[in-house]
């Protein structure tokens, strides 16, 4: 029953706030509501601030609950197809579900799959030693077990 209202609720401000999108929502036993936001140009502190008072100040004061809302991190593992589309141009380090990782840099993302460049060491077509070159691989969404985006430090 809580949790319909904190959907509802949620659902309401997030048609008011098109660039943002839900990727969690629980509500532990005891009462404990956690709430995890994306967005296109991420998640402001004001965003989380927002969602939280839309939630909090329509629920009603019998409840006894707790309420998080935060935005998705950093190294949080992308889930969701839009997550990709707004990280598109940067590293993402794949891990398949054949056990498989892969990195590369994200060059395009749709609702089935996404595409990323590599750069692969391979033999040269002539003569000994290996050279650098650049594979494009699409990869299913279903293939995927867990993927993050590949923080630089530079």
């Amino acid at each position: 029953m809580l949790k319909q209202r904190v959907e509802t609720l949620l659902n309401a401000f997030l048609d008011s706030r098109t660039d943002l999108f839900l990727i969690e929502l629980n509500l532990s036993e005891s009462g404990h509501i956690r709430v995890i936001l994306d967005g296109d140009q991420g998640v402001s502190l004001q965003d989380c601030i927002d969602a939280s008072r839309q939630i909090e100040h329509n629920l009603n004061e019998d409840d006894d609950f707790s309420l998080e809302v935060t935005s998705a991190g950093a190294t949080s593992p992308l889930i969701l197809p839009r997550q990709y589309e707004k990280n598109r141009g940067r590293d993402l380090e794949l891990t398949l579900l054949s056990g498989d990782h892969l990195t590369g840099k994200l060059i395009e993302a749709d609702e089935n799959k996404v595409t990323i460049v590599s750069k692969i060491r391979e033999p040269k077509p002539l003569g000994k030693g290996k050279i650098t070159v650049e594979k494009e691989t699409s990869i299913p969404f279903s293939e995927i077990a867990k993927s993050t985006v590949k923080l630089n430090f530079k």
